[in-house]
């Protein structure tokens, strides 16, 4: 999956901006607050996902347009296709000439991996995050695991609900067991699902890291739950595991009011030669093991949809000694990078690509 161009008009604080990059790395160099992020997000808009970063659709107008139009080439299945996104006084989607009602409707027809400053916590903040990030990786290969996810947030909530008017209401408690059986039987998939992805995931970040690191350090991930069964576990066995468990712990569930157990409280580790990445990983450390396991989606991603996505890496380069540098720019075979930095000292290592820099919204080659 390439993109052969993008044009931009009216977009955040862009100028007119044609861009037609290179097939391998292309990194757009400037300063801060000069665009060079809304590119990036330009991009990614075309993947029918919602932005990375806190916005709304009216923020994507410039201020004093009435207007903002963004226009994608790309190549996917084969073929060149074309999107057309444009925002403003009304919302037009369209996909090789077709329109669409909602950004939703490109989802599958161009794919990317977005990394961001952000995604720094997926190392430093809690399970909470960890969480999240695996489920939204998980969605983009098993579209069905959306419904699955919703099936077990909607039985735990309400199992919930009860759990706080029990003292209100006692003979409610018999209806613990009813939402029980549904979360054990959504939560044994959640937990299935999410162990066989994350040993895949782990595999390849781990692979990613080693090369980042020049085999010096040593990336390990695993999943932490209450359920310590083989993710080869029958799933009638898992489900009943797991009512089992949530049986164990009904005391503790009336007792807080709340259910004090299940998916939706477990966690995945990142070591760094055996030590906790959070609490000791340095930050160039701890930047390199979220981007190991960005770039593992991506790679994840490739094994089902059969190609490669477009990597977007924003401001990937910053506390990266030389040697990731010269990973990111020069070891990602077979896939279209676009990279951001201020520093145009980043690049001087690129083997081949293009690179562009990007002054008060303004693209030009550099």
């Amino acid at each position: 999956m390439k993109v052969l161009s993008l044009s931009a008009e009216g977009y955040r604080n862009l100028a007119s901006v044609s861009l037609c990059p290179d097939e391998g790395v292309n990194v757009i160099c400037g300063d801060n607050a000069q665009g060079k992020t809304n590119l990036i997000e330009a991009i990614w808009n075309f993947t029918g996902a919602k932005s990375f970063r806190p916005s709304k659709e009216r923020d994507f107008v410039k201020k004093g347009e009435r207007v903002a139009t963004l226009s994608l080439s790309f190549s996917a299945q084969g073929r060149e296709q074309s999107a057309k996104l444009r925002y403003g006084e009304r919302r037009e989607i369209l996909l090789n000439g077709v329109s669409k009602a909602s950004p939703a409707e490109l989802a599958g027809s161009f794919c990317c991996v977005v990394f961001s400053p952000a995604h720094l916590s997926i190392v430093k903040e809690g399970p909470s995050v960890r969480r999240r990030f695996l489920d939204g990786a998980i969605c983009q290969v098993r579209p069905r695991y959306i419904h699955v996810l919703y099936q077990y947030k909607k039985a735990l909530s309400q199992k919930n609900a009860v759990l706080k008017e029990l003292y209100k209401n006692g003979a409610a408690y018999d209806l613990l067991d009813v939402f029980d059986d549904s979360i054990a039987v959504w939560g044994a998939q959640v937990w299935r699902t999410r162990v066989r992805y994350l040993n895949k995931l782990g595999q390849n970040a781990c692979s990613i890291y080693e090369g980042l690191s020049s085999r010096r350090e040593e990336l390990t991930v695993g999943y932490k739950s209450f359920l310590s069964l083989s993710p080869d576990t029958p799933l009638p066995q898992v489900q009943a595991a797991y009512r089992e468990a949530l049986r164990a712990a009904r005391t503790d569930d009336t007792g807080a009011g709340f259910s004090t157990l299940g998916v939706h409280r477990d966690d995945f580790s990142l070591q760094i030669d055996g030590l906790d990445a959070k609490v000791y990983g340095s930050q160039g450390q701890q930047r390199s093991a979220a981007l190991a396991l960005k770039l593992a989606e991506g790679y994840l991603l490739k094994e089902v949809s059969g190609e490669t996505p477009v990597m977007l890496l924003d401001d990937v380069m910053s506390e990266l000694d030389q040697g990731r540098q010269s990973y990111v720019l020069n070891h990602l075979e077979g896939a279209q990078v676009f990279i951001t930095c201020c520093d145009a000292g980043h690049f001087e290592g690129l083997l081949s690509g293009r690179v562009f820099r990007m002054e008060r919204g303004a693209l030009s080659p550099a």
